[in-house]
């Protein structure tokens, strides 16, 4: 049987090639939709594309972002160097500012301006930087997946919570049917009384109390809300064994809320309000669960 999942948990993976180490952490919170952000190291240009479509494989809903740390081992790093050409334009405008009289520039003042140290990036060898950025790319991997894993855990957490709140709004259509049956009979004495009360002689009284009666009675009939509100259930205990149901379960839902919503405008006795009201109240805390579903 599938399991949900739900959209809140953590993973994260570490690994090493070449002097380089990096970790990678993933996160993930709810969302309506699936979206991913990146955070990575300068120079790996594919990661940012590599950690969205490995998201999309795994993943269908939540905010996740995904953090990738890197360095260089001590003694890896590249050697800075002078850039000679960038220097010889300063040393060239130092001194034509020393024959106007200016002091002429130090050393270390020289090695200080902008372009003049730079590190040789470039002399890396392509193939070992392509094999580290792989590398790389198959921890984001891990670590996706100890965030799947940890968001299918928060959803066995869930599951149970949910089928309990079904289970009770069950129950509480159960009471509702009972209540109802009983629904024709109070609104007729109701009636009955109302109109004996203004105007007790009036003639065919009999016949207009059992017409208007029925037709009140017509109006408050919930059984088709109560018949809808079953199949919503019997809806949502088949989405939780049908995963990923989170955008189905939010949709039901908003169907449970119009039936009950119904019920309480439809109900002709107190009993029956209090039971809508107390089915509005479930599906209100089920709704709040349903929102952590993937």
């Amino acid at each position: 049987m599938s399991q949900i999942s739900g959209m809140t948990g953590f993973g994260r993976a570490d690994g090493a090639l070449d002097g380089w180490t990096w970790t990678v952490e993933a996160r993930s919170v709810n969302g309506r939709t699936l979206e991913v952000r990146y955070r990575g190291p300068g120079g790996f240009d594919n990661l940012e594309r590599l950690t969205k479509a490995a998201a999309q494989g795994r993943l269908n809903r939540g905010q996740v972002t995904l953090g990738v740390q890197a360095k260089r081992a001590e003694g890896s790093e590249p050697a800075p160097r002078v850039n000679e050409a960038v220097l010889a334009n300063y040393l060239k405008l130092a001194n034509q500012l020393a024959e106007e009289g200016a002091v002429p520039p130090s050393a270390d003042g020289l090695l200080a301006l902008r372009g003049v140290i730079e590190v040789a990036e470039e002399d890396e060898d392509p193939e070992a930087r392509a094999a580290v950025e792989a590398a790389i790319a198959v921890t984001i991997e891990q670590a996706l997946d100890a965030l799947k894993l940890s968001r299918q855990r928060e959803g066995e957490q869930l599951t149970p919570v949910i089928r309990d709140f079904v289970g009770t709004i069950e129950a509480l259509i159960a009471r509702a049917e009972l209540e109802a049956s009983s629904q024709t009979e109070a609104i007729r004495e109701r009636f009955t009384r109302r109109i004996s009360e203004l105007a007790p002689d009036a003639p065919g009284l009999e016949e207009r109390i059992f017409l208007e009666a029925a037709a009140l009675a017509t109006k408050a009939d919930v059984r088709e809300e109560l018949d809808r509100l079953t199949a919503h259930v019997d809806s949502a205990r088949t989405l939780l064994q049908q995963p990923p149901a989170g955008r189905k379960l939010d949709f039901l839902m908003q169907e449970f809320m119009r039936e009950a919503n119904t019920l309480c405008s439809k109900s002709a006795t107190t009993p029956l309000t209090g039971i809508g009201l107390e089915l509005k109240a479930v599906i209100e805390q089920l709704r709040e669960q349903v929102q952590n579903v993937e």
